[in-house]
This record gives structure tokens, C-alpha cells and sequence, in this order.
């Protein structure tokens, strides 16, 4: 076993199986992992590989129960799951010598050396670089066959040395080296496996979920403290701070020359020292970071090694051997151990004290090492991550490209330099979701594309939707002067809608963290394909553009423009067995079905399920997450007769989550009858130290009429309006009429007592009245706004009916006792107001654009509907 007890490490490296898994016949060897996961091992002179190989460093697993027999010349072994036969003594796996059998969907399959994976649902890829649309994708571990091979035959090693296992060579000589997944459609159960040998996806920090501001552009130390006033002043959180490489010398001011270093590289693309023009005290901008509650992320391109004009050039010099006045550089070579030390004690540590959070690797040059099958990738990912592991002082942390199978350990990736174009945008959902296929849980893509940089204001509003319902929003483009990617610097309206995707992020951050918990117990990355949930169904498989985000949601982003009839993009969503409720509308919709919807620019094709609790945050005062305690939760209920989520909390930059240092707060909803809803917080189960000892709350429940009376732990809880904006935590309720809910808001509270909330509801005959009436009107409200700014005279804005209605939101808001009038009222104003502003010959666009965009509200043939008589 590879251990130590100087660090703590998310994964376990104890790569000797338990004696009692292995059958050995001559110049094979078969260890039985798990009962759907077999090791197959043929060695002439049964050489066998006991060392961790880079993706499997544990297979000393609980041996599974399994039988042995042996018929004549066949050796069979039975599993619970598989049924594996092999002709003893006849040397080297092939078709005529080895198969296993097993259930796939309740028929048999068989499986032996040499057949076709056709229906392996693929995994990652190093890079999307250049990417414009779609690419192909490297094979994952889950295939529709029900099984898949990895064939780890000439992978390199890890070996013990001492507490920092470093890698050697495979020895040169045949063998075959097979892991057999037979897991049929047990998706989930296959990465758990997976996970359990070749390591755990770790937690990324809390600050990880946060706004990624990134730019390759030269920023002066300056000009980035303007930028970051800049976010505060128009109220848009940020919490990581990317500088590219303009942060070291480059050079570029004699970039005609086209200067090569002694690596035969472009001079200044590697680089470890300071650019003192841009900042002039490093030291002072990192300290002022911190301050700010801001992690700092510096891009490298170390190919290069160390270069003679470099601040750490004569200690790493004479580290590794050379006499500094030589000025002969040092190349890098990071599997060797001597060079891999002296380049994080002696070039990294020192701006890591500084004050450096993380690296950028962003390695793109050739892709061998001197050792055979060994990539620079994998490898520095590999010793970059290891090396703040045996650091300990905060949760490790790297940004970087894919490195193949294994990289899952070392999260977060860097998906590269994307083309800013719609199929870019198109791509990213399948191949992000696809990702999970091998433990890739956490990529990171260039949100609103590289390059050339330029796009318009509606891709990168789309593309922002996107990334706030991927694993991590950051926003890049190139060094084009035309590209831009500050949300303010965008059309008014624009911005508004963008910075309230961002809000969204923030507020979901809760419901996140807690997936990724869920990911790393699991191996189920919380941004998976729909498939891992229902295996069986079709649709889960061709509807490749939306994917589960955590356990709750289903999310199909807009990935093309609107339409040119009505301004509105068109959406084919599948929804899944159950009740779903539409985000942005309030909709319900029974599964399985295929649903059709138009989305209008500020409206994301998100679908949670009903009966969820959805842990969220306040997003009244914005402010970096970093470490920061949750002490005001806000929960999101969608009522059905019972629900449950569980919210986890630790200390967010450290490895107490691998320790025990953590809690977990169960939270309940049901209705007992039609009359009452419960929704129970219960006491925090765990600790840790920062943890809060009391906490507000704020209560949503959503698609409800306004309560009759409202109770929390037997007390009365008072009706009182009070302004949207106004940040007050007190004890009392409200409804917002906008969003059909009632808000309960609860001062501060122990988390060590049981929070019971009981809602004595108003009966309703027709819930229909409640279904989507959110969405009706925040479309009532634009097209309103769209008659009144294309109004050139009086008579052409929006008539007193249509006001009237657009405003029953708030007039429910105001008058909670009015909602069931109102309620009515709704449910037959849309076609009123499309029959009275239908267009007559000679109006404008405006009219027609309204009508087509309210009869998408309609639940029957529009083309009822004729044109009204000027």
C-alpha cells in the first residue's frame, strides 16, 4: 500500500488485491474486484503487474463472492453478475479461449477478446481548442452493450517513493492487462465502482462555483482593481480573478522578431517571473486580492523550462546541476523527480507565498514524456495536485486540460480555446454531460467562446445561461480589442438579464455544493447525461441537449438563435416519468412526454421536480462565497405530497470534508391532505468548526394560493408586506404575486432544534388556475413593453386592459386576499388581448410580434384567432 500520515488525500492508493480475489492458472491471472468487474491478466512467465498502475491504484477491494470450477480443459468463474470461462493453458486472451456472460435488460449477452463496442457512450477529450461545433469524443467506461474493456496493458506506474508516489515504466514485454466492466445498464453503479478503484472525484472549494472572471488580455495591476470596482459598482459578484499570461514577461513587444528561446520555443510563451510594468508590486495586488476575499489563478506554459532570464534561474540552476554563468537553460522535464521538486520549491512556492491561489497548466506542446505512454498533461495535473495534497494547507486545486483516464482525481479541467460561434455553444451540454461517462465531473469552458472573440449580445446571454447550469462559470475571449465580456458594456436590457443569470448562479450555490458532496460519495457527476437516471428509456439517450443537474433538475439550454417569426426560441424537451415544474413559468407537466415550448431571452429550459426542496442563497448582498458560513438559507419548496433534500455544509477550502468535519441538515415537505403543508428543517446532523451555531431562513413555497395561516414551531407567523428590496430577517410572511408564492421569512434560529413550518392552505377547485400563471405574466409584462417602445403615436401603446393585466402580479403582491380574482381574471385575458391588438394592415411589426408571442400561451389552435377589421 502507497500511504503516508503527512498528508490527506481524497483517494486511496492500495494497489495489492486481497489475495483471496485472485485465481491464477499458469500465465494468467484473474482478480475478482467487484462482482461486475473482473481484472484479466496474461504474462508468459506470469510476470504479473502488482503496482497501481495511473488509473487503477486500489484493487485491494472487499472480495465479492464467487465460485470456481473447472470442467475439463475451461476454468469458470462465477460471480453474482458474470459468468467468465477460459481454456486453461491456452496462453493469450482471444475469442476462441475466453468469454463472459451476462444479464443485459433481461437477456443474456457474451462477450469475448475482439468484439465490437458499438454502443459505448463515449467519454472526453484533452481539448476542445479550435473546436467549432461538434468534435469526436474519446471512448468512456458506460456502453449501451452493457459492457466495455480497458485495456491498461501499457500504461505507465506509480511506485512507492516515499510519502510522493512518482512514476515509472511498465516493463517492456508482452502481457495483457484487461479490466472487464459488465455493469448492463447500472450506469451509476459502474462509476461508484470505478471510483472505488481508480480514486475518488474530489470536491473542488466552494469559491470554485462562484463567477470566473478571465481575459486574455495585458492587464496592468491597475486596470484589474478598476475592473474588480467595476463588478462591485454594478452589483455582479466575481470570485476568481484568471490571469493569463501577460502576468510574466513575454516579450511581445518585439514579437515581429519571432524570437525562439533555447527551447526552441517562442520566446517569453514560458514564463515564471513578474511583469513589473504591468504590476509593479505583485506582492501589494495579491494582498489586496485577499482582502477582497478573491482567489487568483496565474496561466502557465511551462514547456520552456527554466529560462537564464528567469528570477529562479541560478537556484534551479544549480538544483539541478549547472553552473548559472553558463547561462545554459534548464529544460523541463517533469517526470523526473529532481527537476519536478526543484520547480515547485524554487519557482512556484515563492508566488504561492505571495499569494497565488492556483494554476492555469495550460500545456500545449508535445505530447510525449521519456517515459513511453506517460503525456505531459496527465502528468503535471498529476504532480501539481499531489503537491498541494502533501502541502496541506488548503483544498487542492488545479485548472488544466484533460490527461485521459485517471485525470478525475485532479479536478477542474480547462476545455481550451472554443470558436465563438452558435454550434460551439450547441456542442458544450452533450460533451460537458458526456464527460461523466469517466469521472470528469468538473470541466470549465471559455463561456461566450475565444475566439476570434466578437459575438453578439444574444450568444453570450445564451451562452451565460448555459454556464450558470454547468460546473463552472468563466466567462474568457482573446486579445481582441472588438471582444468583450464585461455584461455592463453590453445593451441595457442586456445586461440586466445577464447579471441575473449570474444571480441564479449564486443563489443556487447551496443546491451545488451539495451535489458535488453527492459526486464525490458516488462517482455520479451532479452535470450527467439523462441516461444514468432512466437507463431504459430511449429518450434519454437521443435527446443528447439537456442532462440532469443534480438530482432535482433537468436543465436543455438555448444553444440557437430566436426565431424570426416570434422573437422566441423553440425547445423539444423530454421530460421524464414524474411531475416537473417549468422554472421561469410555473407550468406543471406530467412525464414521460415530449414537451414543445418557446423561450423567450431571459428564460432558461429548466425543469426541477415536484415535491423538491431546493437549498439556495441570498442574493440581496453579493459578496465573494470564499469561506463564508451559510447563515441565511433560503429553500425553494415545489409542493407535492412529500419531498426531501438533504443541504451539506463544511468548512469549503479544506480536506475536513475527508476527515468527518462536515454537516449534513435534512429538510422534509409533505401534505398530509389537501389542507396542510409541513415542511420540517431538522436539526444539523455532524460539525465543523466555522460551522454556524443559529441561521435565518426564507421560505418559497411556489404555485400556492396564499396560505390561511401560517405556523412555525406552533407559533404564528404574521402576514406583513414589505418592498422586494428592502434586507430585512424578521418573522413574518408575504406573498409575491409574480411568482404565484409565499415567502415565509424566519429570524434567526438554532440549528441544533428541529424548524417546523405549517401552512394551512386555501382550498382551490381548479388548480389549473395556478398552473403557469408566472409565465403569463412576465409575457404579458413584455409584450406590454414591446408595444410601448415601437409606439410611435399615442394610440399605438399598449391599451388599459393589457396594463391592467401585466400588473396582477403585483396587485396580488399588494392584496393577497384579491389572488383568486385575479386568478380568474388571467385565465381569460391572453386571448382578449390578442383579439383586441391583433394587427390591421399598416400597424407595425410590434402587434403582430405580440400576438405571435402570446398565442404560445395558449393551449389550443391559435389560428382560432382572425384579424380584427380596422
Amino acid at each position: 500500500m502507497i500511504s503516508s500520515t503527512s498528508f490527506v488525500s481524497a483517494h486511496t492508493i492500495d494497489p495489492v488485491a486481497n489475495p483471496d480475489a485472485m485465481i491464477i492458472r499458469g500465465d494468467v491471472r484473474f482478480t475478482i474486484l467487484t462482482s461486475q468487474m473482473i481484472r484479466m491478466e496474461w504474462a508468459p512467465e506470469a510476470t504479473f503487474e502488482d503496482s497501481a498502475s495511473f488509473v487503477f491504484i486500489n484493487r485491494n477491494m472487499p472480495v465479492p463472492p464467487y465460485t470456481i470450477e473447472e470442467n475439463g480443459e475451461w476454468l469458470i468463474i462465477h460471480t453474482e453478475k458474470l459468468l467468465l470461462k477460459y481454456k486453461i493453458g491456452s496462453g493469450e486472451f482471444k475469442e476462441d479461449n475466453l468469454s463472459i456472460g451476462l444479464d443485459l435488460s433481461g437477456r443474456q449477452i457474451r462477450w469475448q477478446p475482439g468484439k465490437e463496442d458499438t454502443g459505448n457512450l463515449r467519454g472526453t477529450n484533452r481539448t476542445l481548442d479550435r473546436a467549432e461545433g461538434a468534435v469526436e469524443i474519446e471512448p468512456g467506461i458506460l456502453s449501451r452493450d452493457g459492457w466495455t474493456i480497458v485495456d491498461d496493458s501499457e500504461r505507465p506506474l506509480l511506485a512507492e517513493d516515499g510519502d510522493w508516489a512518482w512514476i515509472k515504466a511498465r516493463p517492456q514485454r508482452n502481457r495483457q492487462d484487461l479490466y472487464f466492466f459488465g455493469y448492463g445498464h447500472n450506469y451509476r453503479q459502474a462509476l461508484y465502482d470505478y471510483t472505488l478503484v481508480a480514486g475518488k472525484i474530489p470536491m473542488p472549494p466552494r469559491f470554485v462555483f462562484g463567477f470566473w472572471w478571465s481575459r486574455y488580455w495585458p492587464y496592468t495591476e491597475e486596470e484589474m482593481r478598476h475592473l474588480v470596482k467595476e463588478f462591485q459598482i454594478h452589483n455582479v459578484p466575481v470570485d476568481v480573478l484568471v490571469v493569463d499570461m501577460d502576468w510574466h514577461t513575454t516579450f511581445l513587444k518585439d514579437w515581429w522578431k519571432k524570437e525562439k528561446d533555447q527551447a526552441g520555443e517562442r520566446k517569453g510563451w514560458t514564463g515564471f517571473t513578474w511583469n513589473k510594468t504591468l504590476f509593479p508590486s505583485p506582492k501589494a495586488f495579491l494582498d489586496w486580492t485577499r482582502k477582497k476575499d478573491l482567489k487568483v489563478t496565474l496561466n502557465l506554459h511551462p514547456a520552456s523550462g527554466i529560462q537564464p532570464h528567469e528570477d529562479a534561474y541560478p537556484a534551479v540552476a544549480k538544483a539541478m546541476g549547472i553552473d548559472p554563468d553558463s547561462q545554459k537553460y534548464v529544460p523541463f522535464d517533469i517526470v523526473d523527480k529532481k527537476f519536478a521538486q526543484a520547480y515547485l520549491d524554487l519557482v512556484l512556492r515563492p508566488l504561492e507565498e505571495e499569494g497565488v491561489d492556483f494554476w492555469w497548466l495550460d500545456w500545449q506542446q508535445w505530447s510525449t514524456t521519456n517515459i513511453p505512454g506517460m503525456s505531459p498533461t496527465m502528468w503535471l495535473n498529476y504532480v501539481h495536485y499531489a503537491d498541494m495534497e502533501r502541502q496541506g494547507k488548503v483544498r487542492p486545486l488545479i485548472f488544466h486540460r484533460w490527461g485521459g483516464l485517471g485525470n478525475h482525481r485532479y479536478p477542474i479541467g480547462f476545455s481550451g480555446d472554443s470558436v465563438c460561434v452558435w454550434k460551439s455553444l450547441d456542442f458544450q451540454p452533450y460533451f460537458t454531460a458526456t464527460a461523466a461517462n469517466v469521472g470528469c465531473a468538473y470541466w470549465s469552458h471559455d463561456i461566450g467562446g475565444h475566439m476570434p472573440g466578437p459575438i453578439s449580445p444574444e450568444l453570450f446571454l445564451r451562452w451565460l445561461q448555459f454556464g450558470a447550469f454547468s460546473p463552472v462559470l468563466r466567462t474568457h475571449t482573446s486579445k481582441n480589442a472588438n471582444a468583450e465580456r464585461r455584461i455592463w458594456a453590453y445593451p441595457h436590457e442586456y445586461f440586466l438579464m445577464m447579471r441575473e443569470v449570474i444571480l441564479l448562479r449564486y443563489a443556487l450555490i447551496p443546491y451545488i455544493y451539495t451535489e458535488a458532496r453527492k459526486t464525490y460519495e458516488t462517482g455520479v457527476a451532479f452535470m450527467r447525461p439523462m441516461y444514468y437516471d432512466y437507463p431504459e428509456a430511449e429518450e434519454a439517450y437521443t435527446f443528447t441537449q439537456q442532462y440532469m443537474f443534480g438530482d432535482n433538475m433537468i436543465v436543455a439550454p438555448v444553444t440557437e438563435s430566436v426565431s424570426d417569426y416570434n422573437r422566441l426560441a423553440k425547445q423539444r424537451i423530454w421530460l421524464p416519468e414524474g411531475t416537473w415544474v417549468e422554472w421561469f413559468s410555473g407550468q406543471y407537466f406530467v412525464g414521460p412526454r415530449v414537451i414543445e415550448r418557446h423561450f423567450d431571452l431571459d428564460e432558461i429550459p429548466l425543469y426541477v421536480r415536484a415535491g423538491s426542496v431546493i437549498p439556495m442563497m441570498s442574493t440581496q448582498k453579493i459578496t465573494p462565497v470564499a469561506e463564508k458560513p451559510l447563515e441565511h438559507l433560503v429553500l425553494t419548496v415545489l409542493p407535492a405530497r412529500h419531498g426531501e433534500t438533504r443541504l451539506y455544509e463544511d468548512e469549503y477550502n479544506t480536506n475536513g470534508y475527508l476527515e468527518g468535519r462536515y454537516t449534513w441538515t435534512s429538510i422534509a415537505q409533505h401534505m398530509p391532505d389537501d389542507d396542510t403543508l409541513i415542511i420540517r428543517i431538522n436539526p444539523v446532523e455532524g460539525a465543523y468548526p466555522s460551522g454556524p451555531s443559529e441561521r435565518s431562513y426564507q421560505i418559497h413555497v411556489r404555485g400556492i394560493l396564499p396560505p390561511k395561516a401560517i405556523y412555525c414551531n406552533q407559533n404564528e407567523v404574521p402576514y406583513e408586506f414589505m418592498e422586494e428590496d428592502v434586507d430585512s430577517v424578521d418573522f413574518h410572511w408575504q406573498y409575491e404575486g409574480n411568482q404565484i408564492a409565499t415567502i415565509i421569512t424566519l429570524d434567526k434560529l438554532s440549528v441544533h432544534e428541529p424548524v417546523e413550518v405549517v401552512l394551512k392552505l386555501q382550498p382551490i377547485d381548479n388548480l389549473d388556475l395556478l398552473n403557469g400563471v408566472q409565465g403569463k405574466i412576465s409575457r404579458l409584462k413584455k409584450v406590454m413593453h414591446l408595444l410601448n417602445k415601437h409606439a410611435t403615436k399615442t394610440k399605438d401603446w399598449s391599451p388599459d386592459f393589457l396594463v391592467e393585466a401585466a400588473q396582477a402580479g403585483n396587485r396580488m403582491s399588494l392584496r393577497p386576499e384579491t389572488v383568486m380574482q385575479e386568478l380568474l381574471k388571467i385565465e381569460d385575458i391572453v386571448p382578449k388581448v390578442i383579439q383586441e391588438i391583433y394587427p390591421v394592415e399598416g400597424d407595425s411589426g410590434a402587434e403582430k410580434l405580440a400576438v405571435l408571442q402570446l398565442k404560445t400561451l395558449l393551449k389550443y389552435d391559435s389560428g382560432l384567432f382572425a384579424p380584427r377589421k380596422g
